[in-house]
């Protein structure tokens, strides 16, 4: 290559991604309309035919039936994990809400802008995309689902086939979706995961919010450069093109003149899920009222300012991936579960418009709109600090029966290491007792998903047997592994279900054959005798019932089972010689 060839490549690579993103707004698709999941695929195999940097298959599948597809964008044409390990690995997920399609068609119109100009790609990046996630969805298609949104003229609707919201779903993995993308994610453990949404709520100004997982507790390893370098530096790049970004609007009144308050994505969501295992995660989130097209060329703007960004910063990007999975590893001290800090706050400059209240024509009564011939500009607070409210010092191990194998599937799923107990053993482990959580009335999202559970601790001695699970939490996913297994934590297998059946006494007595061992009990055991007194001078109704006073004397004795409300998963805090396969 001749100096003039070398300067030309230089200035294709640094102005090609500029000039594309700066085509004239005429000579661009104007979007009304969104494609069937027939037309997607269409696409996407034409597109690909006879490209040599671009590889698109089936990866799984979905709750009805069809393929979960997956296109593989790569410079030197190499489309395994293996080959692009020093390549910044981008995830992107489009139509996990089928009515929100902004990034279904941005990422084909990147797509297309690639391959066209496959000088423009850079070389240290992979590109993955997902082009329709939620294919249920996709397929159960309308225009009236979303009542409120302006555009495109058809869609699909949010629930799957079996009527899950999918960004509910990263834990419990109730969906096939769900554990076709995990598929995905563990095979190529992406550095960058973005998840296109289209945003409802407060009107104001911007095309384009945006989540950035939220920075406490994200690795901290991560979270500075996450929070002071590429945030902003995207935020910068929107800019450029015109589309000023601000964070996601969650206001914390009515407006968000009253401020607004970063979103906290819990390990159910896909940003949660992901930033589990270290991967820097965003949602973009247009909004809803603005008009289809230009929410389109939004969403397309910052995944490919997001991609340029990656490529800049690949080297950067790779190390502190690396160097959270080593912390991670290592790490003891885990928070569980998190509150929004509201005495910190910074302050931001909103574009919104003016919030008035005018009489309701269907009520009678007052009535919220915003007044869009009254834009303004100014500092609003946004809150965006939180702080742990549940820590937990993970064990050396923890010890799971084989039993639960819904369990045990999922962290299989999410490459958990896992060894066997060759033999049948009896192992002293720490344990957990149930003492109090809360349910809903009515399941969320075909779960009766526990809350505000308090556990206490005991230490026993308990027969495991061969083929039982023994995890040693010295892994990069021992995020994943720690708030899953924990039962406090807000997304634990625990709060999702899995363990429901410790909740449930098994063995009960008799009452009338009970009296002549409760009244030995109670001579032979005098603290049993001094609780009884003590609780039936406070307790009246309970000092008037024979059946609740033998059920404390049968709670309290040797008689009642050990195993009810106590956690199976079992900790071990010392090294012990384990007989493992």
């Amino acid at each position: 290559m001749n100096n003039s060839q070398l300067k030309l490549g230089l200035v294709l690579f640094f102005f090609l991604p500029i000039f594309i993103s700066a085509q004239k707004v005429e000579s661009r698709k104007v979007f009304t309309t969104t494609p069937t999941y027939d037309e997607i695929i269409s696409t996407y195999t034409a597109l690909v035919k006879g490209s040599k940097i671009a590889q698109f298959k089936e990866n799984g599948t979905t709750d009805i039936g069809k393929p979960l597809h997956l296109l593989v964008i790569s410079k030197d044409g190499k489309f395994d994990p293996s080959s692009n390990s020093s390549k910044t690995k981008i995830l992107i997920n489009n139509g996990i809400h089928p009515g929100e399609p902004d990034g279904v068609d941005a990422c084909i119109e990147l797509t297309k802008a690639f391959l066209a100009h496959p000088e423009m790609l850079p070389g240290n990046v992979v590109i993955l995309i997902i082009p329709i996630y939620n294919v249920d969805g996709c397929l159960n298609r309308g225009n009236i689902s979303r009542a409120n949104q302006n555009g495109p003229e058809e869609y699909g609707f949010r629930g799957n086939s079996k009527n899950l919201d999918l960004n509910r779903d990263f834990i419990k993995c109730d969906a096939q979706n769900t554990i076709s993308f995990e598929k995905i994610f563990q095979q190529w453990k992406p550095d960058v995961f973005i998840d296109t949404h289209v945003s409802d709520g407060a009107d104001y100004q911007y095309v384009m919010t945006l989540i950035a997982t939220q920075r406490n507790k994200l690795n901290p390893i991560e979270a500075n450069f996450m929070d002071k370098e590429m945030v902003p530096a995207l935020y910068s790049a929107m800019k450029e093109k015109k589309y000023d970004m601000c964070p996601y609007v969650e206001s914390i009144g009515e407006t968000p003149e009253s401020g607004i308050e970063g979103f906290l994505e819990t390990p159910r969501f896909s940003t949660g899920y992901t930033s589990l295992f270290n991967c820097l995660s965003f949602v973009t989130e247009t909004h809803m009222w603005k008009p289809y097209n230009d929410r389109v060329w939004a969403t397309y703007e910052f995944l490919l300012s997001t991609i340029n960004y990656c490529s800049k910063q690949n080297d950067t990007i790779k190390k502190l991936h690396r160097d959270a999975d080593d912390f991670v590893a290592s790490e003891k001290k885990y928070s569980l579960n998190w509150a929004l800090d509201t005495t910190q706050f910074e302050w931001i400059s909103f574009r919104g418009f003016e919030a008035k209240h005018k009489l309701s024509e269907v009520s009678g009564l007052q009535r919220l709109y915003y007044d869009r011939n009254a834009p303004y500009e100014k500092q609003i607070k946004f809150y965006n600090t939180y702080s742990s409210t549940a820590n937990v010092i993970a064990p050396l191990m923890y010890i799971i029966p084989q039993s639960y194998s819904k369990v045990i599937e999922r962290l299989q799923l999410n490459n958990v290491t896992m060894k066997c107990l060759k033999k049948d053993t009896a192992i002293k482990v720490g344990v957990y007792y149930i003492n109090d959580y809360k349910s809903p009335n009515s399941p969320y999202e075909s779960h009766y998903l526990h809350s505000k559970i308090k556990i206490s601790s005991d230490t026993q001695l308990i027969q495991y047997y061969k083929g039982d699970f023994v995890i040693q939490v010295n892994q990069s996913c021992n995020r994943y592994i720690v708030e899953t297994l924990e039962p406090e934590g807000g997304d634990s297998f625990f709060a999702w279900n899995f363990f429901d059946g410790i909740l449930q006494q098994k063995e009960w007595f008799s009452d009338y054959i009970f009296e002549e061992q409760a009244d030995s009990i109670l001579k032979s055991n005098p603290a049993i005798k001094a609780q009884l007194m003590t609780k039936k001078i406070s307790d009246t109704t309970f000092a008037k019932s024979n059946w609740a006073q033998l059920s404390f004397i049968y709670r309290n004795s040797g008689y009642m089972e050990k195993s009810f409300d106590r956690y199976p998963v079992g900790r071990l805090n010392q090294f012990a010689k384990l007989p493992l396969e």
